[in-house]
């Protein structure tokens, strides 16, 4: 029940505060495509968590949620082939945005060095093989088609305005799409009361903004996918 409280808030975050940013520029709101997105983050939540415990387990037990991450990124697959969505419109494409490369590739080596001196200054215990494994495919595998892919899509759907910042259009999608990405991690209830770590918001929260960019950029998630599992693995092997 405390799953099924947690992500009730943070639907309700985003409707309720997309809301009322989309009805500040009423011409250019679209709210099904904010009830799109409010049920896509339902959608991941649930398939992550089997339900809510609803659906057997179909894989062994094991440290890691593997059979959670599997059905949300069938769920997300699925959701990018109907055609209000498409794969290559949410980024789910191995093709890179003609000269995008070359100042995405420098932006993704800073982003590297970021998460490796982290690691050196806040390594890690030693980690079993499974942990490596999963560090290493799953976090980005699952979350950035999501995230930075159809999440992201219905989201600049919603908010049609658009400002050029660093290369790119940037529109109140990626500032909501980041969001749930960072509340999803620092935001939960438990023991009567929601909690909220802004220190977790921040970490990752602000680096998502990053891939979001890379996204909008490149017009593939493959970089934000190959960072996103670089991130989580790296402080695995200081």
């Amino acid at each position: 029940m405390n799953g099924v409280i947690g992500i009730a808030g943070v639907v309700a975050l985003l409707i309720v505060v997309g809301g009322l940013v989309g009805l500040a520029q009423r011409d250019r709101f679209a709210p099904r495509w904010l009830i799109a997105a409010a049920g896509l983050v339902i959608l991941n939540d649930a398939m992550l968590t089997r339900a809510y415990g609803l659906l057997p387990r179909l894989l062994p037990d094991a440290d890691w949620n593997w059979q959670g991450k599997l059905t949300a990124l069938a769920a997300t697959l699925v959701v990018a082939t109907f055609p209000a969505f498409g794969w290559r419109r949410s980024g789910l494409t191995l093709r890179q945005a003609r000269g995008s490369l070359t100042s995405s590739i420098p932006v993704a080596l800073l982003y590297c060095l970021f998460f490796a001196i982290l690691a050196y200054v806040y390594p890690s215990d030693p980690a079993s093989r499974e942990t490596v494994a999963f560090q290493l495919t799953m976090p980005g595998l699952e979350e950035e088609p999501f995230y930075r892919g159809i999440l992201l899509l219905a989201l600049d759907r919603t908010f049609l305005a658009r400002w050029r910042f660093l290369g790119v259009d940037w529109g109140w999608g990626a500032v909501f799409s980041c969001a749930p990405f960072g509340l999803a991690h620092a935001f939960g209830y438990a023991h009567g009361a929601f909690s909220f770590d802004p220190l977790t918001m921040a970490l990752t929260a602000l680096p998502s903004f990053i891939a979001v960019w890379l996204r909008l950029r490149t017009g593939s998630v493959l970089l934000p996918i190959l960072l996103h599992n670089f991130g989580n693995s790296i402080s695995l092997f200081a």
